[in-house]
């Protein structure tokens, strides 16, 4: 055991829940190592599936295809003459690449700034010991180090459709989605979610056909339902075809092609032919390779690691972040519990409020929201008001050919404290920081109303839906 590296805290996992925790940790005095076997053309990758082939690359080339299609579509309005615009997939592609290695390497440098060991390799549990737990860190290093405090921050993996394994060749996860090399004629995305949605956009807006099958009877069913009901309307205008209430029945290859049989909503069985398929039906934790049960790690019955309310496992000194325990499988919200994690270990008090975590997609419009829906609320039979403002009413969005979608507010009936905010359109995104910041601090929405915004600004139609709460709105 002397022989041994100790450490405080040793991270498993250097997506963004891992790499944030290790950086606070550090940066509260600890000495910290985190061990992430992800590699790219034989270097070093942190950064998790959010960098490599998540969110980072999925934003390059929505910024790629949303240009291209703004060039084709949009330039012509603003009295811009252009030629047939072109687009080089293998150079799109060597951009999104760009801006991988660039995080990648950032994250490299943050670990070597706060005095991080990096072991990029697998990391697992051998056994509990006095100082804490013996880590086994395989290949190529094959080494064992002891911690103290482990944080497991291992992230997620694609789930597949029974039966059906990804080759990411014809049936492709979100990695192969985001590597096909050329235009595929016509495209099949198996899920309506945000990775469907995001990959189906990137590929529409260059050319594919695509037709999206998804098994829930109505478009982003998590969402207010104002919300879903305009991103149908958007979407389907935008040329996504998509079906729902659907039950996949059979995936076969055949010459270079996918053919899905499908039952639809009305029970009749239909097929579907299509060069690429992508299935996007959710993610699972990617708990299997940590060998938990060396040390009795306690997992539910969906593979998700049991955590209380501050991230502690059944383990004393091993905690779990992410998308490995229950709560909402987003970036940020791992970023929060990682910084908590953090300040427990040392002995501080912490806060991560699930119920507060921001959703959005970058679809064009984007999509965001936080706190309750509607429908959630009637559920519970919470009494509320509610105010809506179109961004065709911001003088901004008008200069800017971008009126598309709303903004809604839902508030507290009696105290007016804001219990929800939706956003359908442009810098949906950037948009809902301020309602994030305002529910936060439990503002209501006359607190929100009474904030002065920039004129003219997108965030101006903030404002405006929360006087329309209390029948104050101006430009409606």
């Amino acid at each position: 055991m002397s022989e041994m590296k100790v450490f405080d805290v040793a991270v498993i996992g250097a997506g963004p829940g891992g790499y944030v925790a290790a950086i606070r940790s550090a940066q509260l005095g600890l000495k910290v190592c985190v061990i992430d076997e992800w590699k790219k053309d034989g270097k070093a990758a942190p950064g998790g599936t959010c960098t490599n082939v998540g969110c980072i690359p999925s934003k390059a080339l929505l910024a790629s295809s949303g240009l291209f299609e703004k060039i084709k579509e949009e330039a012509a309005v603003h009295g811009i003459t252009v030629g047939e615009p072109a687009i080089d997939v293998a150079k799109m592609m060597a951009r999104k690449d760009k801006v991988i290695r660039q995080t990648n390497d950032g994250i490299l440098y943050l670990f070597k700034k706060n005095k991080i060991e990096f072991f990029n390799a697998r990391g697992s549990f051998v056994s509990q010991c006095d100082d804490g737990y013996v880590l086994a860190v395989g290949e190529p290093i094959n080494e064992r180090i002891v911690a103290r405090n482990v944080i497991i921050a291992a992230g997620s993996v694609p789930r597949q459709l029974p039966g059906v394994p990804f080759d990411e060749k014809l049936i492709l996860s979100n990695e192969g989605a985001l590597s096909l090399t050329e235009v595929p004629k016509n495209l099949g995305i198996i899920g309506a979610g945000v990775i469907g949605l995001e990959m189906g956009s990137v590929w529409n807006r260059l050319g594919s056909e695509v037709r999206i099958l998804e098994a829930v009877p109505s478009l982003l069913s998590m969402a207010d339902s104002a919300v879903s009901k305009e991103a149908l309307k958007i979407f389907t205008k935008e040329g996504l075809k998509m079906q729902f209430g659907v039950r996949i029945e059979k995936v076969e290859t055949e010459d270079n092609r996918v053919s899905v049989t499908y039952k639809d909503s009305e029970g009749k069985l239909q097929e579907m032919w299509v060069e690429k398929l992508i299935v996007s039906i959710g993610r699972v934790p990617n708990t299997a390779t940590l060998d938990g049960p060396a040390v009795g790690l306690k997992l539910d019955d969906r593979g998700f690691i049991e955590v209380d309310d501050e991230c502690r496992t059944n383990l004393p000194g091993v905690w779990a972040i992410g998308d490995v325990v229950r709560g909402p499988m987003l970036a940020h919200k791992a970023e929060e519990e990682g910084v908590a994690v953090a300040e427990r270990i040392i002995g501080r008090k912490a806060h991560v409020d699930l119920g507060l975590i921001p959703s959005v997609i970058y679809t064009e419009p984007e999509i965001a929201w936080i706190g309750k829906t509607e429908q959630q609320l009637k559920a519970e039979g919470k009494e509320y008001k509610t105010g809506q403002v179109p961004f065709a009413a911001n003088g901004r969005a008008r200069a800017s050919d971008e009126t598309e979608g709303f903004v809604k507010i839902l508030a507290d009936a009696k105290t007016d404290e804001l219990l929800g905010v939706h956003i359908v359109g442009v810098c949906a995104g950037e948009l809902i920081a301020q309602a994030a910041q305002a529910m936060a601090f439990r503002a209501a929405a006359e607190d929100l109303a009474l904030i002065c915004q920039a004129h003219p600004s997108f965030s101006e139609t903030v404002k405006e839906a929360a006087l329309a709460v209390n029948k104050g709105a101006i430009n409606i």
